[in-house]
């Protein structure tokens, strides 16, 4: 291990803890550094990904058009994830994660100039949306190959034993980021437009970039095969050897593929809940504070043993909580919560609390799942194989939702010619109650059939 944990420092016992453990931060003056840059800059990075998705709506009212954001990235980001964790095994993990930060930041410079250029010839046309299409991609390629380097820097910061706590810690910060950041990119396009939304990115990138920068160097601990096919043959071939990492990619990609609704939230701001861009931004909100919340009350995490059976029952929770989500926006639909309108004057307040409820139970669950995924991916993998491994995981959380987003744009649009008109023009009820019950019978039926990861023991890590 390398870095600056102290070797003198005492981790608190976790034993009866409730509360997140903050030990990590202590015991690691770079891994806090990393944590709180991280913490500023992903609200930034959250005000674009919401901005971007209302821009295109607003130019062009198609939930579908909305929903290929994700689609027309996924390729490069697959490739991405790939080659990036390649790279960040052959070379410093400290050089690759700034590099790619910058790449970021002149994406959001890109938008900015883009949403400056529609609001100057609006209302007499409005911008192609082709050029979104193609920033977003570029920064979804940046960002993957960018999570993958922080991620795999953290077990060469801190202590081995500490690695489900600082994990916990990094899911509260990411609960914290996209709580704030939609729900300020409503305000802000609301108040002042779209252009000022991206500036504002642009500006948290700093701590980001800082709390990079500030690293120590991180270079390969052995010799590993520069990037190519090689490399890629190796990384490849120890996945076919552990069927833990295996089955952790797939439960998430059955999850964010068939229980993702956040393409489905513009439709929903104005037909089913109202309030527009503002009900937006509190929708994925919801599911941030539910992130949050299973963040603070991270502390029993260290003491749970079978975590693969934890990530799934942490999954099949989800899945509860999205078919409730569902519900509540059929019922909406069918007026169950009295008249909506696009603007916030307009909003129905018993379904947007309904919902918002559900959503948080999708986020604490979710986090959860996320915490024991991510722990085993950092214990039990080699560290000249944890940037293979992390590009193929940030591959499937950054490709399995774009997948969502598609799946779910599509059903909508699908059921929606099967139903009666009294329930919604886009069915947007249809993939949180279909796509959570197909979760549910999929992840009950993998844990049912794999004796390895029901017994997987965090005592004893092997992939």
């Amino acid at each position: 291990m390398s870095g600056e944990p102290g070797d003198d420092a005492e981790p608190a016992p976790a034993a009866h803890r409730t509360f997140v453990d903050l030990t990590p931060l202590r015991v690691s003056p770079a891994f806090g550094r990393l944590w709180a840059g991280q913490a500023i800059s992903g609200i930034g990075a959250w005000l674009t990904m919401t901005a971007v998705t209302l821009l295109i709506f607003d130019i062009t009212g198609s939930t579908l058009l909305v929903a290929l954001v994700g689609p027309i990235s996924l390729l490069p980001t697959i490739v991405a994830g790939l080659w990036g964790g390649m790279l960040v095994d052959a070379f410093d993990r400290r050089m690759v994660a700034v590099v790619t930060a910058v790449l970021s930041w002149l994406s959001t410079l890109a938008l900015l100039g883009f949403a400056w250029w529609d609001a100057a010839i609006a209302p007499e046309a409005r911008i192609e949306i082709w050029p979104l299409y193609l920033i977003t991609t570029v920064n979804a390629v940046a960002s993957t190959v960018n999570s993958a380097a922080r991620t795999a820097i953290i077990p060469r910061i801190v202590p081995e034993d500490m690695v489900s706590r600082a994990a916990a810690l990094n899911g509260m910060t990411f609960g914290f980021q996209i709580a704030v950041g939609p729900a300020v990119a409503g305000v802000l396009i609301a108040a002042v437009g779209y252009p000022a939304t991206f500036a504002v990115d642009a500006v948290l990138f700093t701590a980001g970039f800082l709390g990079v920068v500030s690293l120590p160097r991180l270079p390969p601990l052995s010799d590993v095969a520069r990037p190519g096919w090689r490399s890629l043959a190796d990384g490849l071939a120890f996945l076919r050897r552990a069927p833990v990492i295996r089955m952790s990619f797939v439960v998430d990609l059955i999850a964010m593929t068939l229980g993702r609704p956040h393409v489905l939230f513009p439709a929903i701001g104005v037909v089913a809940i109202g309030g527009g861009p503002i009900t937006v931004g509190l929708l994925t909100a919801a599911m941030a504070v539910g992130t949050f919340l299973a963040g603070l009350f991270s502390g029993p995490v260290a003491r749970i043993r079978l975590q693969g059976v934890a990530v799934s029952r942490a999954i099949m929770a989800y899945a509860g909580f999205t078919i409730l989500f569902g519900l509540v926006i059929g019922a909406a639909m069918l007026g169950w919560f009295g008249p909506v309108g696009p603007d916030f004057q307009h909003v129905s307040w018993p379904a947007l609390l309904l919902a918002f409820v559900a959503l948080a139970g999708t986020g604490v669950t979710d986090e959860f799942s996320a915490i024991f995924r991510t722990t085993m991916m950092l214990t039990a993998v080699p560290d000249d194989m944890r940037g293979r491994t992390q590009g193929v995981f940030i591959a499937v959380v950054t490709g399995g939702p774009r997948i969502g987003d598609l799946v779910a744009g599509g059903l909508a649009t699908v059921v929606a010619l099967a139903v009666p008109p009294a329930v919604g023009p886009d069915a947007l009820w249809a993939p949180p109650i279909i796509g959570g019950a197909a979760i549910l019978v999929l992840i009950w039926a993998l844990l049912r059939g794999s004796a390895a990861w029901r017994a997987y023991d965090a005592r004893d890590p092997r992939p």
